[in-house]
């Protein structure tokens, strides 16, 4: 498992483009577990959707990315790298996330292959698919 402030010594990422607030589970470089708890008080609530608030699907995906990229990049040779999206294949968004929701994040590496990850993923809501595909990303050193 990883906390907050784990998961912040591993991936660039803060507020309010943090989309992961803990690991519970992880394999590293194989699969991981994100949860990300949504709340009212998140700044897209503001403008998307007023009155009828819902995750936006793009935010989801987002969320889902960073969750591959801490399960790639927690240790070995990623580590303190970044990743860029590439591609984004197949995204199907089935139900609507909305505050109050606890996202459950699942990702599972299934390409690593010179520097270009490729991860099957998976959103869901009290065990309901939210949104799932397969993201691509190239790790690169930020340093340069």
């Amino acid at each position: 498992m990883l906390t907050n402030v784990e998961i912040q010594e591993i991936i660039p990422h803060r507020y309010p483009f943090m989309m992961v607030d803990k690991m519970i589970e992880l394999e590293p470089g194989k699969r991981g577990v994100g949860i990300k708890n949504v709340t009212i008080n998140e700044p897209f609530f503001q403008g998307h959707f007023p009155g009828k608030p819902v995750m936006p699907g793009v935010l989801l995906v987002e969320a889902l990315a960073q969750t591959a990229g801490i399960t790639v990049s927690s240790q070995g040779e990623y580590k303190g790298k970044l990743g860029l999206f590439a591609q984004i294949e197949e995204m199907k968004f089935k139900n609507p996330v909305v505050p109050g929701d606890v996202l459950r994040l699942e990702v599972e590496i299934i390409m690593n292959k010179l520097s270009v990850i490729k991860a099957k993923v998976r959103a869901t809501v009290e065990g309901q698919v939210a949104a799932e595909g397969v993201v691509k990303f190239v790790m690169i050193d930020p340093a340069k």
